[in-house]
């Protein structure tokens, strides 16, 4: 006779987990009841040999795992959850290509403050470093795109040193810590010990006080300036200071700028928000930013799409920087006043001694580079018969009334996104930035989505970018999960197209991109699939999409060589933009080009 399989055990509930400090418990239960604590409920991972003890025990524990189909998408999912849930995501993988799956989400959430902690399994202690099946050092491959990592050997070791890296990577600037576990740790026993209290690290210095004089100092700059500008950086949506960037605007009556992530982080509808800054940013801000005679720069690390060539930035500015992390002080951009703390503070702590100043030559100025820049209106533009991405985009923003979380992939599209989706709120736009990931849209979203169970999601992706995770499809299909999915499809990886086209003699080398059926794909996954080739028919997806109660994937056929613009040559001075050429008409330029009308359309 077969023997047959022992019944399952009741999961345990977090209402019903007994407190069992004190216990002998396996390493890999230890993993469980230390994630718990920490107040995870959801993990993106995927089995395998070395962390397969780890898996057995989670049967137990009150965590819902998520399947994926690649250990990258676990890492994505990881950090789409923690962008709009302001909590630590998990991912978990095994030793070996497991764990090295991961690097590229990892780096992606390094260069972007996302706290993510990665559970990994490694082979028996006694076996490492002698090229053991599936051993990889990924201790040492993670540890320049870490924030910590910790190689663990004994299972007396693992609930402290979760208990670090949660801490690690929640506090301070954001980032990932990878956690790496032998396997003869995760099947040994040991007494369970837990401390509630916050760990004490030695070396690390989370938080920071401003100095009284440089505090002094930047009101004085304030107060005497007559050209200045903030930037809003991410560092805006991680503090949680949107509401005290607002007191303080309207308190200056100061200009923003804003950066590709900082986006959300004040208004789009505010009439002190100028757009956003850098390579593909608003002609009129970069130009603003050149001119201005103070920059107060808020959570953001003046990376090199948003200076263009240093050497020519914001030449006549004073600097003031406001920024968490005294590593990025000084670091590209030399600046006047160094505020080092967390920006809702600070911009709390300066508000009630600034006095508003009126400069109506600055805002004439601004009011008048803006009329001399081809504003994006393309409410009542003729069809043409052509699909352009700005439509789309354009449409999708009008028909969510602005309220969706959006979730964007890496390219042409993630550009026009950022420049015809105008978001209200913070934490509504989620989009690799630092690290310009393609790929990241459609896990993220499905992070997003355990975050957010409630919200309007969509993914904006290319053609390219989709199909480096298409896999993650079967996640939506097993999870029934609710995603709907715009790919922005012209038959090319379209940002390298582009750089083709304006510096390469357009040379498309290797751009040309063939593509499945992605109605058939969604189909073939049990999902829904829809195509749009003109604009007429956008809406009705678009409402389709999101009255079906599953994930849908709506297939935009766009025209195939358009280009983002404005674009600053990468090393070009940032006001050194490549415009949009104006439309021919018999012959000779138009005033306007039939895409992109003078007029606004907020």
């Amino acid at each position: 006779m077969t023997a047959s399989p022992p019944e399952p055990q009741a999961p345990i509930t977090r209402e019903s987990m007994p407190d069992r400090r004190g216990e002998s418990l396996t390493g890999s239960q230890i993993i469980w009841e230390s994630l718990v604590r920490e107040g995870v409920t959801v993990c993106f991972g995927y089995p395998g040999g070395a962390i397969m003890p780890a898996y057995d025990a989670m049967l137990q524990y009150p965590v819902h795992h998520v399947l994926v189909r690649h250990e990258q998408g676990a890492a994505h999912m990881a950090d789409g959850y923690a962008r709009v849930s302001g909590e630590v995501g998990v991912a978990v993988a095994t030793s070996g290509p497991g764990a090295t799956n991961l690097v590229t989400g990892i780096a992606t959430a390094m260069l972007d403050s996302s706290p993510i902690v990665c559970i990994t399994g490694q082979v028996p202690a006694h076996l490492l470093g002698s090229d053991a099946f599936q051993e990889t050092d990924i201790t040492g491959v993670t540890l320049p795109i870490t924030k910590h990592n910790y190689l663990v050997t004994r299972a007396a070791d693992i609930a402290p040193t979760i208990r670090e890296a949660f801490y690690i990577a929640r506090s301070g600037r954001p980032g990932p810590v990878l956690v790496d576990i032998t396997k003869n740790a995760l099947q040994e026993s040991c007494e369970f010990v837990w401390a509630d209290e916050e760990p004490t690290l030695p070396g690390y210095r989370p938080t920071y006080t401003p100095l009284p004089a440089h505090i002094a100092e930047a009101i004085a700059l304030v107060h005497k300036a007559k050209r200045p500008i903030l930037f809003c950086g991410q560092g805006v949506i991680k503090s949680g200071a949107s509401d005290a960037l607002k007191a303080f605007v309207e308190a200056t009556d100061i200009p923003v700028a804003c950066t590709l992530l900082g986006l959300g982080g004040f208004p789009a509808s505010h009439p002190r928000n100028l757009g956003m800054m850098g390579m593909h940013g608003e002609a009129w801000v970069n130009t603003a930013i050149q001119e201005a005679d103070l920059i107060i720069a808020a959570g953001m690390r003046f990376d090199d799409r948003v200076t263009g060539n240093l050497k020519t930035y914001a030449t006549g500015a004073r600097k003031i920087h406001i920024e968490l992390d005294p590593s990025e002080i000084n670091k590209n951009v030399k600046v006047d006043v160094p505020i080092i703390g967390d920006v809702r503070e600070v911009l709390g702590e300066l508000t009630p001694h600034l006095q508003k100043v009126e400069r109506p030559n600055w805002l004439a100025r601004i009011s008048e580079l803006k009329g001399d820049s081809a504003v994006r209106d393309i409410k009542h533009l003729p069809d043409l018969g052509k699909l352009y991405a700005a439509h789309v985009i354009h449409d999708l923003w009008r028909l969510t009334d602005g309220k969706a979380l959006v979730v964007t992939d890496v390219g042409q599209h993630q550009m026009w996104e950022a420049q015809y989706y105008h978001h209200e709120q913070p934490s509504t736009l989620v989009t690799s930035g630092g690290l310009g990931t393609m790929g990241f849209g459609l896990p993220a979203a499905i992070g997003a989505r355990f975050a957010r169970p409630d919200d309007n999601i969509w993914v904006i992706a290319g053609d390219g970018g989709f199909q480096m995770t298409a896999c993650e499809l079967s996640t939506c299909a097993q999870e029934k999960l609710k995603v709907n999915i715009a790919i922005i499809n012209n038959g090319y990886l379209g940002m390298v197209r582009q750089w083709q086209q304006f510096f390469y003699g357009g040379r498309y080398a290797a751009t040309p991109i063939v593509s499945p059926d992605f109605v058939k794909l969604a189909e073939a996954h049990g999902l829904k699939g829809l195509r749009v080739t003109s604009r007429a028919d956008v809406a009705a997806a678009v409402r389709e999409a999101e009255a079906h109660p599953g994930t849908v994937v709506i297939d935009f056929r766009v025209e195939q060589e358009d280009a983002v613009y404005p674009m600053v040559p990468a090393g070009a001075d940032l006001h050194d933009m490549i415009k949009r050429p104006a439309r021919q008409v018999d012959g000779k330029p138009a005033v306007h080009n039939p895409i992109f009308e003078t007029g606004e359309d907020r």
